[in-house]
């Protein structure tokens, strides 16, 4: 376990390298475009490219962490929160995918649900600062306490 920050982040950046690695070609292609899909705002294109990604490889968790980034960018918060689902079933230590859903939770107003899902991306990246502060300040507002 990471004791630093500095340290946590290095072993984030391995884990991230690891977790895009596709194993194919075709597959890190489509994941390129997407991002400069992404990139350009050309969110429909995007989830084109993404859905041929979870077709030709439906256990790679990153396509399917991709995938649920697009579409809550364009506002598909239902269809994020099943391809997070997706990503999470895949890779359940997915710290992204957790603060990801812990956002759409709080634009839900499900912000107890979201301090939940915030204290087990924390468990699994304890490092993730803003996650920890929007954590503590949407816990002291579901446990009723002013700040």
């Amino acid at each position: 376990m990471a004791t630093t920050k500095d340290r946590a982040d290095r072993i984030a950046g391995h884990i991230m390298r690891r977790l895009t690695r596709s194993g194919s070609d075709t597959v890190d292609l489509l994941m390129n475009r997407s991002a400069v899909a992404i990139q350009r705002k050309d969110y429909g294109l995007a989830l084109d490219l993404l859905d041929a990604v979870v077709r030709l490889k439906p256990d790679f968790a990153e396509g399917w962490n991709r995938r649920a980034t697009v579409n809550f960018l364009a506002g598909n918060y239902g269809r994020s929160i099943a391809d997070i689902e997706q990503t999470l079933k895949r890779e359940p230590r997915h710290w992204g995918a957790l603060v990801g859903l812990s956002v759409i939770l709080v634009s839900m107003e499900q912000k107890e649900k979201a301090v939940e899902v915030m204290t087990r991306a924390l468990e699994i990246h304890p490092f993730l600062e803003d996650t920890r502060d929007r954590r503590d300040r949407f816990k002291l507002e579901v446990d009723g306490i002013e700040t």
